[in-house]
């Protein structure tokens, strides 16, 4: 059999369809841990399917006409005659990290993160569950709501490879972990990724995930990370979202919280097509502290939507979280947190805010933060705001012989200054910065390494 399906999703063929007459070939390519899963799965997605506005969850996003129309799908990954290193390169030069690609959801096979600390295991999901099943079959699936969210249901069914890092006992990596996904190809593909992260008790990392497109066809990505953070361990994590306009990602961060351990999430969303985040966070272990930040910019005809979920379902936790957004032309932006506080859970601190930034009258925002307490000796606040440029600082910096461009961009850096100062990886942080005052002064669509060119006749297209 083609380890390519060519342009039959959507036209022909339903997803369901699609998965059922191809198993053979997917479970025969995967493995015994990744295909356990893949029956129950296919049922919870022929009643769920992709989710649509209908599913309350997905209320402000309507995924179903995006996942249909011509898509190549790959059953296998397809090798590649160029070296990705000479035609990608990432714009952060200062960053000492340990560097790993994955390109179409598959492990790159020519990485080379050199010579990591004693136990660390970085590499390819599909390799890693046919090496170490004892490993995997422990965490995967237990997070990731494959049986009650259509789109993860999807994932499990289709997935078979994505990366893999396991941090052992006691050991801090001090090197950034960077793990490039990179969407290629010549037609419109769409494709899955399934990772997992797993940070044993007293260990200590900062992962870097970061999405770009180098090719400017179509692309539908859906990706699931499923973690688990163990006693007394501390992880950073990052997500730099920096694709093109037609690309549509489904990214979900699936997390298990335990003693005393520490996880910061940072969703960065600079650019996208469409993009749907979930953030969902369990908090197991007494003491566990949970911070879950976002900042997405957009414009033309852009729309993002992080959906937040943290449970806090033991005693003595923290969460905190903060997610603004600056929407300008036609985009659309959502979201919905949502903080549950279970019965047992007392002496439970967690906070939630969302603002908001329109600078046009057609931008939209939709945002929808909840708090849903079973306790009675909590400490809990949400709040949201929408909004434009505020006329006092306006005219305060006006007085100053600012013009007004010039005062717009200070005031809209001033608004995402907060988000960007929780990003722990200084050369990381230093970027942002120069990217998110570039993208406010209209200077770039998209990171300068990746900037997408296709020329067609005599026209050049850059998205």
């Amino acid at each position: 059999m083609d380890n390519v399906i060519k342009n039959i999703i959507g036209k022909d063929i339903s997803l369901a369809e699609l998965f059922d007459e191809n198993r053979a070939a997917i479970e025969s390519h995967s493995s015994s841990v990744l295909n356990s899963l893949r029956d129950e799965a296919f049922d919870a997605f022929q009643e769920l399917g992709i989710p649509s506005n209908k599913v309350e969850n997905y209320k402000y996003t309507n995924l179903q006409p995006l996942f249909s129309g011509d898509f190549t799908f790959s059953l296998k990954p397809e090798t590649l005659t160029e070296n990705l290193e000479d035609i990608f390169s990432c714009d952060v030069d200062t960053l000492d990290s340990i560097t790993i690609y994955l390109v179409n959801g598959w492990y790159y096979t020519r990485n080379n993160p050199g010579v990591l600390p004693k136990g660390l295991v970085i590499g390819s999901m599909a390799q890693m569950a046919k090496e170490n099943p004892d490993l995997i079959e422990k965490y995967y699936g237990t997070r990731a709501p494959h049986l009650s969210d259509g789109a993860v249901a999807f994932n499990t069914m289709f997935a078979q490879d994505g990366f893999f890092v396991h941090v052992p006992k006691g050991v801090a990596v001090e090197r950034p972990i960077q793990i490039v996904n990179i969407l290629m190809s010549e037609d419109a593909l769409m494709t899955t990724q399934r990772n997992l992260v797993v940070m044993e008790d007293n260990s200590e990392a900062r992962i870097m995930v970061c999405d770009h497109t180098l090719t400017t066809g179509k692309f539908v990505m859906n990706s699931v990370t499923e973690g688990y953070v163990g006693k007394d361990a501390r992880l950073d994590l990052y997500n730099l979202q920096n694709q093109h306009n037609a690309t549509t990602q489904v990214a979900g961060f699936y997390f298990e919280q335990h003693e005393n351990s520490h996880l910061a999430t940072n969703n960065l969303t600079l650019h996208a097509g469409v993009a749907r985040n979930n953030i969902e966070l369990k908090l197991a272990g007494s003491h566990a502290e949970g911070h879950a930040y976002g900042l997405y910019l957009l414009d033309k005809n852009q729309h993002v939507d992080n959906f937040s979920y943290i449970d806090h379902a033991v005693p003595d936790c923290f969460s905190d979280e903060l997610f603004k957004g600056v929407l300008d032309d036609h985009s659309t932006g959502a979201f919905t947190g949502k903080i549950m506080v279970r019965p047992d859970a007392q002496k439970t601190n967690a906070y939630q805010s969302n603002n908001n930034l329109l600078l046009t009258n057609d931008a939209k925002m939709n945002t929808k933060p909840q708090l849903e307490i079973y306790a009675d000796d909590v400490k809990c606040s949400h709040g949201a705001t929408v909004g434009q440029i505020d006329e006092d600082a306006m005219f305060y910096l006006r007085t100053r012989g600012i013009n007004k461009e010039e005062a717009t961009i200070l005031l809209m850096y001033a608004f995402a200054y907060e988000v960007i100062e929780k990003i722990k990886v200084e050369p990381l942080r230093e970027q942002i910065r120069t990217l998110v005052e570039k993208r406010f002064r209209g200077e770039l669509d998209k990171c300068h390494s990746c900037v997408v060119c296709g020329q067609k006749g005599t026209d050049v297209t850059c998205l």
